[in-house]
């Protein structure tokens, strides 16, 4: 059967799901090799890009090493060759993308869209499938079942407002599109819930969220780290049952702030991202546990070679076994993970990931005697992360060999004692790779959002 025409229901997909888990590793890798056959046939087939890219490709591919790397760019650079519905072009998007009314609407009546925000210099235009969508929401059901009771579903549904989604408002970014799709599909998601924006001065943020009293809080990690402050602090009162973190990795430190500071909640861990709005979940043990039957991830150097297990990737290789409109095959996804090299302690069969921010963002500085000093952005984090009494902290690098310090202090603390704690650990390792000619500057300013409300730890010189 055309893959573009089969419809399964999304309760169907997880029941799927749940038996490929309980049948373990062979028969999630049965799926998953089956797949991969099937979607990069139906690319060749239907998409001219993919056609042309795939011509020294065997018939049929189980192998994702069998396949050439893809990334934002250069698919966006042939976008109308990339889609296989010809009556899709980047003209017809662009335009309806540059309609803020269209936001939550259906393109052409069957494509949500939603964009990237370009923070690592490439914007992103994306359509999403009813297939792919409903493969999603299976997926999403599955995460949501690790850490649901029926307890918190009862009160869920018996709340008009049950949850708070503090996510980036305006634009089509992912989260904005699809909580407005939800809106306007009203009763069928009576969990849709209150959309506060992630761009709100933080006093009037808390203030919405006081009067709120949200069941559910959901948000991105970074955002949801910041509010378990004002929290410790006392300024934000709430007690929801379920904290969800949701699109990015989130580190030690802010996991460990925000159980301190919603402690009768259960914290539900998600990865996702535009190119998959459901990658991985979270377990007890601080694992992601990815969705291997639907999607595969391949750990990865600078020249895209395997990273072994146990060892931190330079970035991640994509491939999406559902995305029909637009298909996601060894696409660069440029996050740097480490894939668990056993089983996880938590008895979860799927594999296990820890993300550590993006390849984009390592910080490199020229040396007059030789090679650059490049540093990944993780070795900032876990250093700074270290220094009590922070909110949250941003490493700006403004020119070759200058990096300037956003800290926000926590309350109460003393700014001058918390600055010179960072500038000395921060000098310490500049000073051990061999970049001890680097200026450390102390910024005036707080940490920034970006665009698309989150805020990026490392921002390195473009």
């Amino acid at each position: 059967m055309d893959a573009s025409r089969r419809t399964t229901s999304t309760f169907a997909l997880l029941r799927d799901g749940r038996r490929a888990c309980r049948q373990g590793p062979d028969a999630l890798a049965a799926r998953r090799r089956d797949r991969l056959a099937a979607m990069t046939d139906f690319a060749r087939v239907h998409s001219p890009y993919y056609r042309r890219l795939y011509r020294r490709v065997p018939t049929r591919v189980t192998d994702p090493a069998l396949l050439p790397v893809t990334d934002k760019q250069t698919l966006m650079r042939h976008f109308d060759d990339w889609v296989t519905d010809r009556e899709v072009t980047l003209d017809r998007v662009r335009s309806f993308v540059d309609d803020p009314h269209r936001i939550g609407d259906r393109f052409l009546g069957r494509y949500l869209v939603s964009t990237t925000s370009g923070t690592t210099g490439h914007r992103g235009i994306f359509l999403l499938d009813e297939r792919a969508a409903t493969v999603f929401r299976a997926l999403s059901l599955r995460a949501a079942s690790r850490v649901f009771t029926p307890g918190l579903l009862v009160r869920m549904l018996a709340r008009r407002a049950p949850s708070a989604h503090v996510i980036a408002t305006g634009g089509h970014l992912a989260a904005n599109a699809v909580i407005t799709r939800m809106h306007a599909d009203g009763r069928r998601h009576a969990t849709a819930g209150r959309v506060f924006s992630a761009h709100t001065p933080l006093p009037e943020l808390v203030e919405q969220l006081n009067r709120c009293r949200p069941l559910v809080l959901v948000g991105y990690a970074t955002v949801i780290a910041l509010l378990a402050g004002e929290q410790l602090a006392g300024r934000l009162r709430i007690a929801p049952a379920l904290v969800s973190l949701v699109a990015e990795g989130l580190t030690d430190g802010g996991r460990r702030r925000i159980r301190r500071a919603f402690t009768a909640a259960r914290v539900m861990d998600t990865y996702g991202c535009n190119e998959s709005l459901a990658l991985a979940y979270g377990c007890p043990q601080g694992w992601l546990h990815v969705h291997s039957d639907w999607l595969i991830l391949e750990p990865v150097d600078a020249d895209h070679r395997p990273t072994p297990p146990g060892q931190q990737s330079s970035t991640v290789l994509l491939t999406s076994l559902c995305r029909l409109v637009q298909p996601i095959l060894r696409y660069d996804l440029g996050d740097s993970v480490l894939c668990r090299p056993d089983p996880c302690p938590c008895g979860d069969p799927l594999p296990a990931i820890r993300v550590r921010g993006r390849a984009a963002d390592l910080l490199s500085f020229p040396r007059p005697d030789g090679d650059p000093v490049r540093i990944v952005p993780m070795a900032f984090e876990t250093l700074v992360e270290t220094v009590p009494d922070i909110d949250l902290f941003q490493i700006v690098q403004t020119t070759p060999t200058t990096v300037r310090i956003r800290i926000r202090p926590a309350a109460g603390a003393d700014p001058d004692r918390v600055w010179c704690a960072v500038r000395a650990r921060i000098t310490g390792l500049l000073t051990r790779h061999g970049a001890a000619h680097v200026t450390v500057e102390r910024a005036q300013e707080p940490p920034v959002q970006s665009a698309g409300g989150k805020f990026r730890v490392v921002i390195p010189c473009r």
